[in-house]
């Protein structure tokens, strides 16, 4: 992995951050808080980016690249859309980390620690974590979405997979 410094007063990155829809609801002064405990990460193809079981507080949202989701060695999802967001479980939940994530491909993600929250001024906490989770609270009901039809595909499936095998009477 190369990792760039930390991100503190790179204003510059504001306008390019708030296209992600993470972070799209953030203002600006907010966002720059974000980046004093934020890098910039590259992984190439194959390198680990979290480990299952690990503890952390690290969020990701992903520049460039690919990466697939594994969990106990099984492909789960694979992520390729620049803005899109994972570790955000181990971080909302305090837990370790669900499934290990790794680069498909070279792959560049923002690293953010989400520590920050504790650090911003207490006039700021209760707004900045109103629109933080939220915004997590969006990406996981898609992916819960996502993941019933899964099921509900899988269950149909297995029905007709069942149906097929039966033994005859």
């Amino acid at each position: 992995m190369k990792e760039s410094e930390y991100l503190h007063g790179r204003a510059d990155l504001v306008h390019k951050l708030q296209n992600f829809p993470i972070l799209k609801n953030i203002n600006a002064s907010q966002l720059l808080d974000m980046l004093q405990l934020s890098k910039i990460r590259t992984y190439d193809a194959g390198e680990k980016i979290t480990e299952e079981g690990v503890y952390d507080s690290w969020i990701y949202v992903l520049v460039y690249g690919e990466i697939v989701v594994e969990k106990g060695g099984n492909e789960l999802a694979r992520l390729n859309e620049s803005g899109e967001t994972f570790g955000e479980l181990a971080v909302l939940d305090g837990e370790a980390r669900s499934a290990t994530v790794r680069a498909a491909i070279t792959t560049k993600c923002l690293a953010i620690d989400a520590s920050f929250l504790d650090n911003l001024p207490l006039e700021e906490q209760s707004a900045f974590y109103s629109i933080f989770y939220r915004m997590l609270a969006e990406i996981l009901s898609k992916r819960l979405r996502d993941t019933g039809q899964e099921l509900a595909q899988c269950k149909d499936d297995l029905r007709a997979l069942k149906q097929q095998y039966a033994p005859s009477e």
